[in-house]
């Protein structure tokens, strides 16, 4: 058993568990166990006398709200997300969505950069689908009723094939941005250009798209999310692709989910001047109100995701005035002592900067995690047994048979 300090590394950890690395990182990152560091950082160590007791007890599996689920695709680090072992901020920097995608899928390069292309005649059905809705249908409800028509459409979307899953995958996400209400651009071939012209008027300069593919890429994935556990009970009993998708579209609205950026938008909607947001937000808390999108529990000295995307808006915001308003928002925030800010409010600051439509950072946010759903549905597809999560029934004794 290796030791340093007093404390053990992780492979003597999981070894006395029972469980696999990946397993013992989803324990740190939902509290279940406290990590430490070597003092270069390269090394993770762990406190024998809390791995012992762990073990003593059993692992968690009931109780409390826990459902541990073993998984290759992503782990929470301390302020960050890693796809694959690859650090989620530095990919955002560097790589397409559609290759990040395809890395959560198969764990590969893609071997091509060919556009991905829905079939028209399921831009069509969707497209057509729509026609009943009212003007204000919210961008996320909307591609609600997009992926049940895209599903309709794909004959082989009962092929559960690793490569016919993908195939469905780059049809998924096209279709969900190309049937959005708007006109195709012959020219904008990557996913993020295309996404942009259905949530904005404004003129998609390189550096504005560039944010809104940071974006999509930091929010791919981040491990069991509520909306992710929909997904991956759908698909463990084999329910295909779309419909697996439209699990964790029903869930990501939520507004302690996907749905906080909406709220946060609405804030900022509100406050409108910089000169404004002592008094919203006072007027809020006074109230006992909730301010949307501050805080959260996965990481305790605060999500660097948002930090990184306030600083990507902060450097291409096309409107400084809508800026403006953020910063005195994320100043009075600080002010006042709140939690730090979630993701929700760096994405809703992109699309108040950038003049989207009302719910646009909802439909980012579903079309970015829609590759994560379907690299855990993939797992899912490569298990022969459903998930069973557990009750630990509280309620009244059963009754006796034949005792009345």
């Amino acid at each position: 058993m290796a030791e340093t300090g007093g404390w053990i590394d992780a492979a003597s950890a999981a070894d006395r568990l029972g469980v696999k690395p990946a397993t013992l990182y989803a324990y740190v990152s939902r509290g279940i166990l406290r990590r430490a560091r070597t003092p270069d950082g390269r090394r993770s160590l762990f406190d024998p006398a809390e791995v012992e007791e762990l073990a003593r007890r059993g692992r968690p599996r009931r109780g409390g709200h826990e459902l541990v689920i073993e998984s290759r695709l992503t782990v929470l680090g301390d302020d960050r997300p890693y796809y694959r072992g690859r650090d989620a901020l530095r990919l955002a920097a560097t790589h397409r969505f559609e290759d990040v995608a395809h890395w959560l899928w198969t764990g590969e390069e893609p071997a091509a950069t060919t556009p991905w292309r829905a079939h028209p005649d399921a831009v069509t059905a969707a497209r057509a689908a729509q026609s009943g809705l009212a003007a204000g249908t919210l961008p996320l409800e909307r591609l609600q009723v997009i992926t049940v028509a895209l599903a309709t459409a794909d004959p082989l979307r009962l092929n559960l094939d690793p490569a016919a899953v993908t195939a469905a995958g780059r049809n998924l996400i096209a279709g969900m941005v190309d049937a959005l209400p708007g006109e195709n651009d012959p020219a904008a071939t990557a996913i993020p250009e295309r996404l942009w012209a259905r949530l904005t008027a404004v003129e998609p300069r390189p550096e504005a798209v560039g944010a809104l593919r940071s974006a999509l890429v930091l929010l791919a994935d981040h491990e069991l999310a509520a909306s992710t556990v929909a997904v991956r009970v759908a698909a463990s009993v084999r329910a295909d692709p779309y419909a697996a998708v439209g699990a964790g579209l029903g869930v990501l609205g939520g507004t302690l989910h996907g749905g906080a950026s909406l709220g946060a938008e609405a804030l900022f909607a509100e406050i409108g001047r910089p000169d404004r947001a002592g008094r919203v937000i006072g007027e809020r808390l006074r109230r006992g109100d909730r301010v949307p999108g501050f805080g959260g529990r996965l990481y305790a000295g605060g999500d660097a995701r948002a930090t990184c995307l306030l600083d990507i808006v902060r450097a291409t915001a096309p409107d400084r005035d809508r800026l403006r308003v953020v910063e005195a928002v994320l100043a009075e925030a600080r002010a006042r002592r709140l939690p730090d800010p979630a993701l929700d409010v760096a994405l809703a600051a992109l699309a108040y900067v950038t003049g989207m439509i009302q719910g646009a950072g909802e439909a980012v946010f579903a079309v970015a995690r829609t590759a994560g759903w379907l690299a855990h549905a993939l797992e899912e597809y490569a298990h022969d047994a459903p998930l069973r999560p557990r009750a630990v029934y509280s309620g009244p004794p059963p009754e006796r048979p034949g005792s009345r």
